[in-house]
């Protein structure tokens, strides 16, 4: 039985013999994205919905309505493919704040929220804005990376990611504020569970990873080669029901201590748990909330659960027997993929409850078999005992350097074969996605057995390895080079003078362009508060590790492949440092949250050179400071076409026939509200190996509001 649930297109393939066929293709998977997002939000019924907040570690639903809209317009402007913004102050707001990640800002007092309806007629301009771009783009085949109609492809994959984690925290609102749809049906069998049993797998090699001329679109993390040879396990048949999952919490589970991960006691003394998220014990029965409905608990339909609870299950079953249980790892569930036969655009009739193709909800776990095993795809995804990392030959895609990066840090677990609700990219095998360890999604498990002495390990890198990254760590971090002084203390020791020369009061500093953090915890004992915020997630989370005690490592080039590995702490580095005072952001500094407001000092950190649109960064700085305030700007004017169009550069330029330099630029900009206290020459050095240095001449220019 189907229900009548808008049908999904498959994700576009990446090449066709026609132009104009593709062009449609992509109109038609964009508009049945936007109308799947559309459809599922109108199951609100009242405005007052979008504002409250079910899961305390997650954003209200009016940020995730307006997010994905916003997606495109920053990504289209940072891609320069569009010179001017919809709504600055909804794409600041609904910009980033997914994950509780250090620098997402989750505190919903902080945000001015927009209306619904503001969100509704944004949306309705984006709307129209992107597909008047598909329209009339110039469009050439195969579509690769560096293309406008990637980036298109990029926005509905988003979108659909967020139909995922839209419909989960729907799941957790009180039913009064959501009212059933036809479209978004729960399944109505259920029954006893089928008893579970272990299947034997043959030992084999598996190469994961996508290949770089594959024909579908990708995430960067899906990207690269890594071979695993996969010793002989057994696999659960079934995914883990409801009714085996029971036992385990009737088995008092929940409250043996000894059944949990030191992380999983400590996520239980803070959620208080006693039964799975969407479980409810009342009137000596259980209760399931599914999407826009409650029902007695559906015992053959997959538990859905964290990855901590989940492990903590693989112990009390291991404590049950002789054998070691825990979840498979990534290349273990790989080895049980091929169980299924093609991909998404192959598929004549979905192989299992998957792409919204029969359920607005899950489904008992021996409905759609694969081989010997059941729900191999679809229903709930899998957790995985795999903490993502990227394949040898990742590299990060420049429009979105922080989808995948900031879950390199071992805390982050794959899960694997998509939901009900998994549609698209989500679909496919190489599909890699990663939630921290206690996150809810529609996720549920199976497990394996195996040796205790053969647990397979994830190799997480604990290294940095990209080269912008290290030189900035070791540029800030490392040791002199050559014979010039550590570049962070000329910066401080510059700005201290500054301080003092000025009379300036030091309650709140913003840092614009903090990169790694290096000047923000030098400067923490002189104000009271810092907000250092930067463009990059990928330099911040840097400075995030160090602000709460961890160590960062990063490798530095001593000669060809040669390198030195480096490992520093911020009680090493800067031992004086309150870095408590500071709160580090992501942002946009052509489009800075209101709350960046209020400043007794702006700092321009190597941001002007850096922007795709420095005049409006500029701008934005000044509009941050509080009168009599302190402007200061850092800067070596090397404005790069690969940044910044040149028809935005400030300077090196000629303006009517004369060369327009960067001070006199910077004096035509800031002269009618500023004075131009001092100027004074820094020196940076970055090191390209042991006997190649780049030597950057860079200016430090102090400017006081009159």
């Amino acid at each position: 039985m189907k229900n009548n649930m808008i049908t999904q297109l498959s994700s576009p393939t990446l090449d066709s013999p026609s132009v104009a066929e593709k062009r449609q293709e992509l109109v038609a998977y964009f508009k049945n994205t936007w109308a799947t997002y559309e459809s599922l939000f109108s199951l609100i019924n009242h405005d007052e919905a979008y504002f409250l907040r079910p899961e305390r570690l997650r954003h209200p639903l009016i940020f995730y309505f307006g997010h994905t809209a916003t997606f495109y317009i920053n990504k289209l402007i940072l891609g320069k493919y569009i010179n001017q913004r919809v709504n600055s102050r909804l794409e600041a707001i609904c910009a980033v704040g997914v994950d509780e990640m250090s620098w997402d800002d989750l505190n919903s007092e902080h945000y001015d929220w927009p209306s619904v309806e503001e969100v509704r007629n944004y949306r309705s301009e984006v709307y129209q804005l992107v597909l008047n771009l598909i329209e009339n783009m110039e469009l050439s085949l195969p579509i690769d990376q560096d293309s406008l109609a990637w980036i298109i492809l990029m926005g509905c994959e988003h979108e659909r990611i967020h139909l995922e984690t839209s419909s989960v925290i729907m799941r957790m609102l009180p039913l009064q504020w959501l009212t059933a749809d036809n479209a978004w049906q729960s399944c109505p069998e259920s029954a006893n569970a089928p008893e579970n049993s272990l299947v034997s797998v043959p030992a084999q090699t598996i190469l994961l990873g996508k290949k770089a001329q594959d024909k579908t679109f990708g995430w960067d993390n899906e990207y690269g080669a890594l071979e695993v040879e996969v010793a002989e396990f057994k696999a659960s048949k079934y995914l883990v029901s409801n009714q085996e999952f029971l036992t385990f919490v009737e088995a008092k589970g929940y409250q043996s201590k000894h059944f949990w991960c030191q992380e999983g006691q400590a996520w239980l003394q803070f959620s208080q748990a006693k039964m799975p998220r969407f479980w409810r014990y009342e009137n000596n029965q259980y209760l399931q909330r599914n999407l826009t409905s409650e029902m007695p608990l559906p015992l053959d339909w997959p538990v859905e659960v964290s990855y901590l609870e989940a492990k903590a299950f693989c112990q009390w079953r291991q404590s049950l027997g002789d054998t070691y249980i825990r979840l498979p790892t990534e290349a273990e569930w790989a080895c049980l993929r091929e169980n299924v036969v093609g991909e998404q655009s192959q598929w004549r009739e979905a192989p299992g409850n998957i792409d919204l193709a029969y359920y607005a909800s899950s489904c008992p776990v021996n409905r759609f078999g694969h081989g010997e095993f059941f729900d191999v795809i679809g229903n709930v995804w899998q957790w995985s005992e795999s903490a993502i990392d990227g394949f040898p030959g990742f590299k990060v895609h420049p429009l979105y350097d922080d989808f995948s990066t900031p879950t390199f840090d071992g805390k982050h677990n794959l899960i694997k074969g998509g939901s009900w609700i998994s549609t698209g990219n989500e679909t496919l095998a190489s599909s890699r996605y990663a939630f921290r360890r206690h996150f809810f999604q529609h996720a549920g498990f199976r497990y394996v057995e195996s040796d205790i002495e053969d647990v397979p390990k994830t190799k997480v890198n604990e290294f940095e390895t990209d080269k912008n990254i290290c030189q900035q760590l070791d540029c800030y971090f490392g040791e002199q080079s050559l014979a010039y002084e550590d570049y962070g203390q000329q910066i401080v020791a510059h700005i201290k003078t500054l301080l003092s020369n000025n009379g300036v009061q030091t309650n709140r500093l913003l840092n614009l362009g903090c990169s790694v953090g290096r000047v923000a915890f030098e400067l923490s004992e002189s104000f009271a508060h810092i907000d250092a915020v930067d463009f990059s997630a990928r330099t911040i989370q840097h400075g995030v590790q160090l602000q709460t005690g961890g160590s960062v490592r990063y490798t530095k080039t001593i000669e060809g492949d040669i390198c030195q590995y480096h490992e520093l702490k911020l009680v090493d580095a800067v031992p004086n440092s309150k870095s408590e005072r500071i709160l580090f952001s992501q942002g946009d500094g052509c489009n800075l949250k209101d709350i960046f407001k209020g400043y007794d000092v702006v700092f321009v950190q190597h941001a002007l050179e850096t922007s795709y649109d420095p005049a409006s960064l500029l701008r934005n700085a000044i509009s941050r400071l509080k009168p009599s305030g302190l402007l200061i700007i850092l800067s070596d004017y090397h404005y790069q076409s690969q940044h910044t169009e040149q028809s935005k550069w400030l300077s090196g330029m000629k303006i009517n026939g004369e060369n327009l330099f960067a001070l006199e630029a910077l004096r035509n900009r800031l002269e009618p509200k500023f004075n131009l206290t001092s100027q004074h020459e820094l020196y940076r050095v970055m090191d390209e190996s042991a006997r190649n240095f780049t030597v950057d001449k860079c200016q430090m220019t102090a400017w006081r509001m009159k």
